[in-house]
């Protein structure tokens, strides 16, 4: 009853919330990057259709791919099920279909947290479409698998199993992003334990990873015996104390997603606070696609992350529509449509037949390692693609996602 009833007032406050006026030049704007999305993706799905792999990134004029167990193998499927919801047609469903067959084992994935974005993005969004049982019944297993990396001492989900530089329990920001499947598996199986998890961990990352300001570190290592935090660190970004882009990212959006599947406000407060940090940040350039790291020195002569704008993008239209800050609200708008024009863009849209046929081009994986730097990534493509169809859901041409 309860999430019925935000469901109604986020219908509700789009259609009364003078923050939000329709852009009919954007409306274009979405339109057109999604038809370009659609021609490029259905050309990936062609050049991969007689394998078994998945596509990652592409590098030195190579399509690097990956097995069903890499973290990224579920954001594909997804972009190909938010296009087939764009435009239904049997080729575009066949396709989404395949692909996230190609997944079906990793619903029984226990040696990582990123089961959550392999399953509930490709059979998830599949069983939001079709509606079909199976779909359900691997979510339903994917997320008995995550909840076995939960620790009740602890209070959270264990995110990597390797213990690099003397880590007992890590725990990292993007598992913010797998509790959604979570939530969603607890109301379709009426399973409270899965919710408890979720909320569970959500609280201890809100008390545990973010700074005075609402900026986060990337990971927090727990001892497991105390159940204490005892290493605070930024693996992915510029230094310990920086604050990494996409990570920030995560936050966001996973807080939003809290609130709107719990009601408690105080996920709602902690999704503005992140927010009010990355809006209001000096280093947010004016086309707002955030530097890879918010604190690299070398600003303005660095790497853009466009993957991070992308997920940012995504949350900033929800949060929108959520918060009572109508002054945020506007901001969160605003901030999304530029970021939605930006990676629209010749900067960073691709052409067909170009960029291994990824639909967005300057993305940032893993910079301290030297790893897929101004590349094209799949996960930014799945955000950029939901950031554009929230954004169409929203201007009224189709029925609000959630």
């Amino acid at each position: 009853m309860r999430f019925q009833i935000i469901y109604i007032l986020f219908v509700a406050h789009f259609f009364i919330n003078p923050c939000f006026s329709q852009d009919n030049e954007l409306l274009s704007v979405v339109e057109r990057s999604l038809d370009r999305a659609t021609k490029l993706s259905i050309e990936m799905a062609k050049s991969l259709e007689n394998d078994t792999l998945l596509p990652r990134s592409y590098k030195n004029n190579k399509l690097v791919t990956s097995d069903a167990h890499w973290w990224c193998s579920g954001f594909f499927p997804g972009v190909l099920w938010y296009l087939y919801e764009h435009n239904p047609n049997d080729e575009l469903k066949c396709y989404a279909q395949n692909y996230t067959e190609r997944i079906r084992k990793e619903q029984f994935t226990t040696d990582n947290h990123d089961v959550g974005f392999m399953i509930y993005c490709s059979f998830g969004n599949g069983s939001r479409l079709l509606g079909l049982e199976d779909y359900k019944k691997v979510v339903l297993q994917a997320s008995k698998s995550l909840s076995t990396r939960y620790d009740k001492k602890i209070g959270m989900i264990r995110s990597w199993d390797f213990n690099e530089k003397d880590w007992q329990y890590p725990v990292i920001i993007d598992n913010m992003m797998n509790l959604e499947m979570l939530m969603w598996a607890s109301k379709e199986f009426n399973n409270a334990e899965f919710r408890r998890i979720a909320i569970n961990h959500a609280d201890k990352t809100l008390k545990e990873h973010f700074r005075p300001d609402y900026s986060c570190c990337h990971l927090v290592d727990f001892d497991t015996i105390t159940g204490k935090s005892r290493i605070k660190q930024t693996v992915q970004g510029y230094a310990d104390e920086s604050s990494w882009a996409r990570g920030q990212g995560w936050a966001l959006y996973g807080y939003t997603m809290m609130f709107r599947e719990t009601g408690m406000m105080k996920y709602l407060k902690h999704a503005e606070g992140i927010a009010h940090f990355i809006l209001n940040h000096p280093n947010l350039p004016k086309d707002k696609i955030p530097y890879w790291d918010f604190n690299d020195p070398g600003i303005p002569n660095i790497w853009r992350d466009a993957s991070a704008a992308a997920v940012i993008a995504s949350a900033l239209i929800e949060l929108s529509q959520l918060t009572g800050d109508k002054k945020l609200s506007k901001k969160c708008i605003e901030t999304a449509i530029v970021q939605i024009k930006t990676l629209s863009s010749s900067e960073y849209l691709a052409e067909p037949g170009t960029n291994g046929n990824f639909i967005l081009k300057h993305s940032v994986g893993h910079l301290p390692a030297n790893s897929e730097i101004d590349v094209p990534l799949t996960y930014a493509d799945y955000y950029y693609v939901e950031a554009l169809m929230r954004y169409k859901k929203l201007a009224g041409s189709l029925s609000v996602k959630h």
